[in-house]
């Protein structure tokens, strides 16, 4: 896996910070109940627009969204760019901070499998998932096309 080059913490979050702790520091971004679900919807559903990830299955309220994308985007972890089709929507794509994502999120499935009550909608991929070969893939969706 390529190597992400560590960003400071954003001055609002230096502000925040509890702890030196590696676990704590990840959980002061991913810590609530949407943040990763937003990088979900933006990693494998497609989604690019505020009103697709607001019309999730979860059902996240549009102020919690708007927090979550702006904590985000200050982070670094998205990025968004106008919309050539449309003056007044914005597209909304991970950036390499978003895509390293992706092995936290197989391996939180790969769990939620083992232990948890997990829908017949979402039947468990019968091989183990090539992840450097998705991640190529998210890249592909979200940086080559934002370039």
């Amino acid at each position: 896996m390529q190597a992400v080059k560590p960003a400071s913490p954003s001055i609002s979050h230096q502000q925040n910070i509890r702890s030196g702790c590696p676990v704590s520091l990840g959980l002061d971004i991913f810590g609530d109940k949407w943040t990763l679900l937003i990088v979900r919807d933006l990693m494998f559903s497609g989604k690019r627009h505020f009103r697709e990830l607001l019309a999730s299955d979860e059902g996240i309220s549009s102020n919690i969204l708007s927090d979550r994308l702006k904590m985000l985007l200050t982070e670094g972890i998205i990025s968004k760019s106008g919309d050539p089709s449309h003056a007044q929507r914005v597209i909304y794509r991970l950036t390499e901070k978003g895509v390293v994502l992706l092995p936290i999120l197989l391996q939180i499935s790969e769990w939620s499998y083992q232990f948890r009550p997990v829908g017949e909608q979402f039947p468990r991929p019968a091989v183990a998932a090539d992840v450097e070969a998705q991640m190529a893939e998210v890249r592909r969706a979200h940086l080559i096309q934002a370039s």
